[in-house]
């Protein structure tokens, strides 16, 4: 009896199943800034630490997009500033047979939760390699940030989903 389940490989061009899948990932750009050093280090009290992103996306090919997670912080104390650094982390994604309209979604808010950890990583080596403590960014809900970016824009504001925020 032969086995008739379908799972035979398809001929080239046939395969139109959607797949997703990351190609690369790495740092863009990467800045960090250390002005007041050393007196720095002799400073008193927390620094008050500010942390903002913004997610772009750009399309590089027909099926390969660059997803580029943007991070910038800064330290302050005393209205001077401890450190600073400043981070574009990239990835590329091939995304293949995907409904137009499940793009944007996975662009804006999956991609850049598969690629948060490793630029986590980047700004916390590059905080400690300044002579600091590390610092671990808390994890970011990117699926909530889109939702509430794509509410938003339906109320108005017309312009496609860019995830922005502070945490």
């Amino acid at each position: 009896m032969a086995d008739e389940t379908g799972n035979e490989p398809l001929a080239n061009g046939e395969d139109t199943a959607p797949a997703v899948g990351l190609i690369s990932q790495y740092v863009k750009d990467l800045s960090f800034e250390n002005p007041n050093a050393p007196a720095v280090f002799q400073w008193q009290g927390q620094p008050q630490i500010d942390v903002q992103f913004n997610i772009g996306a750009n399309q590089i090919a027909d099926d390969v997009h660059e997803v580029v997670l943007k991070i910038d912080v800064r330290a302050t104390s005393a209205d001077k500033v401890a450190f600073q650094v400043e981070l574009a982390y990239a990835g590329l994604f091939g995304i293949r047979n995907v409904p137009e309209d499940q793009i944007q979604p996975f662009l804006f808010a999956e991609a850049p939760r598969l690629v948060f950890p490793f630029a986590r990583r980047v700004l916390a080596d590059s905080v400690r390699d300044g002579g600091f403590p590390p610092l671990l960014l808390e994890p970011i809900d990117f699926g909530a940030l889109y939702m509430q970016q794509a509410l938003a824009n339906a109320e108005g504001q017309g312009a496609a989903p860019a995830a922005e925020g502070n945490a």
